[in-house]
């Protein structure tokens, strides 16, 4: 069972995050030897560069805990039966309307966005992820985007 804290991603999606979170600590190294340099040449601690220093160092050490907190809590997603739609499967969808092909990946919304080549993530939060979900090969889905409607049919499932 899945517990409601528990942050769902794919094995790539969870070393992304590792190294973004790498990247972090080293901007953290970076912004507090400014802030460091900052403060012991400042005659004026109201000195405006003094604040922003001390300001993106807080943003820096408030994304760090995001995402330590993120991989604390994340369950990697392993294999998926590809006879139904769930977290971490890639969907081939054929657009009914346009008639073409597309395929996505369904992901938590922490991974959503990246493109990876040319494999679009989208969210199981998202209009088009929550319609996919529990769906199976030949199954029809609507989708409502704005004032938009866009009906796909699932292809595959891998």
């Amino acid at each position: 069972m899945v517990r409601s804290s528990t942050v769902r991603l794919t094995k790539e999606g969870y070393e992304r995050l590792k190294a973004t979170l790498q990247q972090e600590y080293k901007r953290l190294e970076e912004a507090t030897k400014i802030l460091q340099d900052l403060t012991g040449t400042s005659d004026d601690y109201d000195d405006s560069g003094l604040e922003d220093a001390k300001r993106e160092k807080a943003r820096i050490e408030n994304r760090i805990d995001d995402l330590e907190t993120q991989l604390d809590r994340a369950e990697i997603i392993g294999e998926n039966d590809p006879s139904r739609v769930d977290l971490g499967n890639v969907v081939t969808l054929d657009d009914v309307a346009a008639k073409r092909e597309m395929r996505v990946q369904v992901v938590s919304p922490i991974e959503a966005g990246v493109l990876e080549g040319d494999l679009p993530k989208v969210s199981d939060e998202s209009p088009l992820g929550r319609a996919l979900l529990g769906r199976h090969v030949d199954e029809e889905v609507t989708v409502t985007m704005g004032e938009k409607q866009r009906r796909y049919r699932v292809v595959a499932i891998s």
